[in-house]
């Protein structure tokens, strides 16, 4: 051990005086007090074995996705994305979000945007699972344990959840996958999606005047016996013109049996009575025949419209029956371009395709337990050697004096600085109220 050292002249007396114990004498220190560094360190290593088994464990679960296809991303450019906030600052963000080059960074944008976030704290009830009161800290704490990133090579985006349960982590990961698949289609703005969108209330509109056409026309032709004006007016003139022709013909064989049989014969009254009753016939098909028998009878033909009424219910019928068809093909047309806009809406929105699922991991992420029981063991080991080697060197009298030379001059030297500041600090304020005061 050292002898008696003389009293220190200087700052650098400290390391005169430690440079007097060789390494292998501290070396020798440390192996007597071989007992006292094994115990700490056994110590040490059961502590910080405790510590690592009671620190929780970790779970990650990743989920890739394919970088999207740059030719269905044109609508998304102009995609107001509700990524960056709820409700408010959607234009500052769209403008960020139009300066970025590739639409796997606006994906990470959304990703990490307050709506997914949202989104995936009430569905999974996370202010409960944090132990926290507001939604705010939930979003800070569930970006804490989420990392999203993209590969500026492949465009591989990568989604790293961190949870205590294996499960819960595999469900967050896959949960922000279907987050961004739903947010994206929703907020795309793209000239395909307004088509459809304005085609789908015009849909609505016209399938509504549709029906109204439709009721109107079917109950007009319900209430006028009106099926088909053309063919029913058609199908009135030939048998009118048939009937008219019996007629003609009954009358003829009547008038050659009058020249031959008396009125009371009878064939004659036969053939009379038959062009009376065709006569009868032809005045209905007219509408001349207005009697009650003719009217209130269920085979007659005056249960259908007359010829005489069939120009007068044509024009409405025809009104009614023309916007009819014009509706039905309005709604056809309508109803093919919609299809064609929602096929060109799923082409210009990117699908998120997922490269590599979620799965349940099988092994933790954190603690390392063993890098902690070495570290701690380690630790240990060192503080008890500074430990033997500072009571050695504090029970060292020529040790003691020295530091005690040491805190004496570091003390002298840090008074005559505070003196000298003081009193330039002194002279500084007398020059300058010397200077005020002669103005």
């Amino acid at each position: 051990m050292p002898g008696e050292l003389e009293p220190p002249r200087n700052g650098f007396a400290v390391r005169e005086t430690a440079a007097k114990i060789e390494a292998v004498e501290w070396l020798w220190l440390l192996w007597d007090r071989r007992r006292l560094l094994a115990t700490a360190t056994l110590w040490g290593l059961v502590l910080s074995t405790v510590i690592a088994f009671l620190i929780p464990k970790d779970y990650e679960s990743t989920a890739r996705l394919m970088p999207p296809d740059a030719q269905s991303t044109s609508g998304v450019a102009m995609m107001a994305a509700l990524a960056g906030s709820s409700t408010s600052g959607l234009g500052a963000l769209a403008g960020d979000l139009l300066g970025m080059k590739s639409s796997g960074a606006l994906f990470v944008v959304i990703l990490s945007g307050s709506t997914v976030q949202t989104a995936i704290i009430s569905r999974f009830d996370l202010l409960k699972v944090y132990h926290v009161r507001y939604k705010e800290d939930a979003r800070k704490v569930l970006a804490k344990y989420t990392s999203i990133s993209e590969d500026r090579k492949s465009g591989v985006i990568t989604i790293v959840v961190t949870d205590h349960n294996p499960y819960h982590a595999r469900d967050m990961a896959q949960a922000y996958v279907e987050e961004l698949d739903r947010l994206v289609a929703q907020v795309s703005t793209s000239s395909a999606r307004r088509e459809r969108i304005f085609i789908e209330q015009r849909l609505k509109t016209v399938k509504r005047d549709l029906d109204t056409a439709s009721q109107q026309f079917s109950e007009y032709a319900s209430k006028n016996t009106a099926i088909d004006i053309t063919e029913q007016g058609k199908a009135m003139v030939e048998a009118a013109a048939k009937l008219e022709g019996e007629l003609i013909a009954a009358q003829s064989e009547l008038e050659g049996l009058e020249q031959i049989y008396t009125p009371n014969n009878a064939r004659v009254r036969s053939v009379r009575a038959r062009v009376d009753e065709l006569k009868q016939q032809l005045d209905k098909f007219s509408g001349l025949d207005s009697t009650p028998e003719a009217t209130n009878s269920p085979n007659s033909p005056a249960q259908f419209p007359t010829i005489r009424q069939l120009p007068l219910l044509g024009v409405r019928w025809a009104d009614l029956y023309r916007q009819t068809k014009i509706q039905e093909k309005v709604y056809e047309l309508l109803t093919q371009q919609y299809e064609l806009a929602k096929i060109q809406e799923a082409k210009e929105i990117p699908v998120v395709q997922v490269l590599d699922a979620p799965m349940v991991p099988e092994k933790k992420s954190f603690p390392p337990r063993l890098l902690i029981m070495v570290l701690g063991a380690l630790a240990i080991f060192v503080v008890t050697a500074v430990y033997i080697a500072g009571s050695q060197v504090w029970s060292d009298t020529d040790a003691q004096a020295t530091w005690k030379q040491f805190a004496t001059t570091v003390r002298n030297d840090v008074e005559e600085a505070a003196l000298d500041l003081r009193s330039r600090t002194n002279s500084a304020l007398g020059k300058y109220r010397t200077k005020v005061g002669l103005k």
